[in-house]
């Protein structure tokens, strides 16, 4: 995706070189490797102007378990408090909604098949069907 998004905005390789300090090879090799540390993926993100990591939001968000099964482990440790960012509800992009409204429309999946494989409230899901 990297790759592809450097091709479609003819960024020049002496510029992506510069940026990412790295030689022509190394930066060749990144578009061959399945992962990439984090710190690099950033740079490609401020590099390209693209959320490459929010490829893998959406992932979380369409795919993660749900709360109620987690609470259990939550209440358990509910007396430890964490230094990371709490995120109180999921954020779905337009892109998610648009995904999901797709499906219903095209009558792929139901109503109730969209809230129990992703996990989406009823309420937020006939929102979005009012609203979109």
């Amino acid at each position: 995706m990297i790759h592809l998004q450097v091709e479609q905005n003819q960024f020049e390789m002496t510029r992506i070189c510069k940026f990412m300090k790295s030689s022509e090879k190394e930066i060749k090799a990144m578009y061959l490797q399945k992962d990439l540390p984090t710190g690099i993926l950033l740079r490609w993100s401020k590099l390209l102007q693209y959320d490459f990591f929010r490829i893998y939001s959406q992932h979380l968000i369409l795919f993660a378990p749900q709360k109620s099964s987690a609470r259990v482990y939550v209440k358990q440790t509910e007396d430890k408090k964490s230094n990371l960012p709490q995120f109180k509800k999921n954020l779905y992009t337009k892109e998610i909604i648009d995904f999901i409204l797709e499906l219903i429309r095209t009558g792929e999946k139901t109503k109730e098949q969209v809230m129990a494989q992703y996990n989406i409230p009823k309420t937020t899901l006939y929102k979005w069907l009012k609203k979109y």
